[in-house]
């Protein structure tokens, strides 16, 4: 079986997007450290997990080429 160009380019592109979220984040959530304790264990928690939405579809992209 061929080796698939998908998976490098993949990793490659996954990393770029959480990195460049994690900068968006960081800087948009800033202020969030002012507020009550439980206020920013939920946002960070969402912010955290929001990530991984997109994740699958480009999981089976890798895998198998499709998006669907």
């Amino acid at each position: 079986m061929k080796p698939s160009w998908r998976k490098p380019v993949g990793v490659l592109a996954m990393s770029a997007a959480l990195s460049l979220y994690a900068i968006v984040a960081v800087t948009l959530l800033a202020p969030v450290g002012r507020w009550p304790v439980l206020a920013q264990a939920v946002v960070y928690l969402v912010a955290g997990t929001i990530w991984i939405l997109p994740l699958g579809r480009f999981l089976q992209w890798m895998e198998t080429g499709r998006f669907r």
